[in-house]
């Protein structure tokens, strides 16, 4: 393993399956996915069967909550334990270079550990690693029980790097032929292929790290944002898996005091991508509610004022998501989905510069007045529609965000609202392969 400290690096020793071991059953999706489907994971369970399986050393975010919770958090990690002791695991030192194809679209990134003393997760935070969006506080404490007494970590988050002249990534990705290749498999449950070499060339390394350097450096930097030195500077933006992330740094924070500075756990094993990759899309992320419990129309008046909203039915879900998509000037439309069919919501005097902030702050406050059982936040127009039409529920249709404004938005206003942007569907998500020693 190799450190670079001024970018906040380190080339891990990655952990992968030894040959042998099926990889289709190996992988799984990223927990927080298809939480309002546990069907998703009853089919997966029911497809890795026996077979060694990240499955066995993560807890799907659909059971927590449930009375198995704490059963399922101490059998991950007895399994991760087990795992080490049976030595299904190869040791690997340097970057891997992954692509993942999936719908079509093909992205490239490279898996290396960030250092946690180098990312904070807090408003206004200026740190080198940085979130993009409001991180829930209360989304901690269950991750940090599954972490705190575990061996390994998987990663499952996306980190971005905004590099539009292709310096970091791509050069690897043209001499693919000649790294080492690890793994290359199809994915479980139509979410498309992986794989995956590592990079054994120790030129090859320092170029990466060169073009990081770079991207990095105060001369680069605030010329490119039109900033100056008020700003810290923004290497890492965290697309994917914000939480996750904002748990290893607070059970960082934890044991810090107790093993020192240089310990495993400072760092977290993550993939960095390339937002001007073309495979990477940003999509919306919808809200769906369970349990209504007030009328939504009252509701809104409430908060935004008679002539702040308007409601408007429309004849389908097309016609819904043209208004969304096609919308122009400083109104703000939002998709409205639930039994009774299709409808926009227009409105008159947003919260926020975003649609998605002034719906999130609306649903805050609709809910803690007890509008709503839940809120649950979904990936594409389908589980929207299922949950949605469902007795007793509603949802919310949004638009994308342009990813070109993500870096300078966040440089120059901070964190974005949470679950303002996915990168990607739900079966694009990252699934766990990787994993790396902790303790």
């Amino acid at each position: 393993m190799r450190i670079y400290s001024e970018i906040g690096v380190q080339v891990a020793d990655v952990l992968l399956p030894k040959k042998g071991i099926d990889l289709h059953k190996w992988a799984t999706i990223a927990c927080d996915q298809f939480t309002s489907q546990p069907e998703y994971w009853e089919q997966v369970t029911k497809e890795v069967g026996d077979a060694p399986s990240t499955l066995n050393l993560i807890l799907p975010e659909v059971y927590l909550g449930k009375p198995e919770e704490m059963e399922r958090i101490q059998t991950a990690q007895k399994t991760m334990r087990q795992y080490l002791d049976n030595g299904i695991f190869e040791v690997y030192s340097g970057l891997i270079y992954v692509e993942r194809t999936v719908l079509g679209k093909t992205r490239h990134g490279l898996i290396l550990a960030l250092d946690l003393e180098k990312y904070d997760y807090s408003a206004g935070s200026q740190s080198l690693i940085r979130a993009t969006e409001g991180t829930i506080l209360e989304r901690i404490p269950p991750r940090m029980r599954i972490r705190e007494g575990a061996v390994l970590e998987l990663p499952h988050i996306l980190v971005l790097i905004d590099d539009p002249q292709h310096t970091v990534i791509e050069p690897v990705a043209q001499r693919k032929d000649a790294l080492i290749p690890l793994y290359d498999f199809e994915l479980m449950q139509g979410s498309g292929h992986l794989k995956g070499a590592l990079v054994a060339d120790i030129e090859v390394e320092k170029q990466v790290i060169h073009a990081l350097e770079h991207l990095a450096s105060p001369e680069v930097f605030y010329p490119k944002y039109g900033v100056g030195s008020e700003k810290g500077i923004l290497l890492f933006a965290v697309g994917d898996g914000n939480h996750s992330l904002a748990t290893a740094k607070a059970c960082w924070e934890k044991l810090k005091p107790c093993v020192g500075m240089y310990h495993p756990a400072r760092y977290a094993l993550v993939e960095i991508e390339n937002l001007h990759d073309p495979g990477l899309v940003f999509e919306p992320i919808h809200r769906v509610l369970f349990g209504i419990k007030q009328p939504l129309e009252k509701a809104l008046v409430n908060f935004f004022g008679e002539t702040g909203v308007t409601v408007t039915d429309c004849p389908n879900a097309e016609a819904m998501e043209d208004f969304v998509k096609n919308q122009s000037g400083k109104d703000q439309i939002i998709g409205f989905v639930s039994p009774q069919g299709f409808a926009t919501i227009t409105i008159h005097k947003p919260t926020s510069n975003l649609p998605v902030g002034s719906l999130q702050a609306f649903l805050d406050d609709w809910l803690k007045r007890g509008g709503a059982q839940k809120i649950d936040y979904v990936h594409g127009e389908d589980a929207l529609y299922h949950l949605s039409r469902q007795e007793g529920n509603c949802g919310f249709y949004l638009p994308a965000m342009d990813k070109n404004e993500l870096f300078k938005t966040v440089i120059l206003d901070g964190v974005l609202p949470r679950k303002t942007f996915s990168m990607g569907e739900a079966i694009e998500k990252r699934f766990y392969m990787e994993a790396r020693k902790i303790i």
